[in-house]
């Protein structure tokens, strides 16, 4: 005899209960089982504090109305809770800001002083930047040029962002929120990169030949190599 699919799976843990909504089934169907499940006395409310539910619906999109439909199945009547309902669906804004954040942007240009120029994912910067001039990237920032200005890598929060210039010489350098000050003393020093170590969060300044050792996570288009 063939079993019959589960649709929904229902796992204790320490917290409260997981609810493992089946994205493949139809809705009515999932409906259905869900409140045969929940029919039982043992979810029935008592005088008992409310258990924590946390939903996982996988990859199945639900509208408001279904939502609130769910919500209403399990909740209504017993002493469960809805902490919260997690979903692998993203919205189009959300996958447009994925998209934008795993891009680099190449732009030949000189940011002269006073000019601030932000972008969404890596910034490859073909020119110079000049003192007072800023330039700012939600991901890394690569001059291919002199960097005499500010450079803010990461502005968003990526502490795993990286900041490397052909000529390194700016006044200040920033990754996510920390902040490292320029003497005027410092020399122009060529082919450098600055990131923040992963054990004390502090600026670190190598040769841009060791950053594969330390950001391996640059290395994102290797498929892209016809041949070596």
């Amino acid at each position: 005899m063939t079993q019959k699919k589960q649709h929904v799976t229902i796992k204790g843990t320490k917290d409260g209960l997981i609810f493992l909504l089946d994205d493949q089934c139809s809705y009515d169907g999932l409906l259905l089982e869900l409140e045969e499940k929940l029919s039982t006395k043992h979810y029935q409310r008592s005088g008992e504090p409310d258990v924590k539910v946390n939903i996982n619906i996988g990859y199945r999109y639900l509208t408001k109305k279904q939502v609130d439909e769910i919500t209403t199945i399990i909740t209504d009547g017993r002493n469960l809770a809805i902490e919260q309902i997690h979903s692998e669906v993203i919205s189009k804004d959300e996958a447009e800001k994925a998209h934008q954040q795993s891009q680099i942007v190449t732009l030949t240009r000189v940011v002269r002083s006073g000019q601030v120029l932000r972008v969404r994912g890596d910034l490859l910067l073909i020119g110079d930047v000049n003192p007072s001039g800023t330039v700012m990237a939600t991901g890394s920032i690569f001059v291919m040029g002199s960097l005499r200005g500010v450079a803010h890598a990461g502005f968003e929060g990526e502490d795993s962002a990286v900041v490397a210039a052909a000529l390194m010489n700016p006044t200040q350098v920033r990754i996510a929120d920390q902040i490292h000050h320029f003497d005027e003393e410092d020399k122009e020093t060529p082919m450098e990169s600055a990131y923040l170590s992963e054990d004390s969060n502090r600026f670190v300044f190598e040769r841009v030949q060791h950053l594969m050792h330390y950001r391996p996570r640059l290395q994102k288009n290797e498929s892209q190599i016809i041949g070596e």
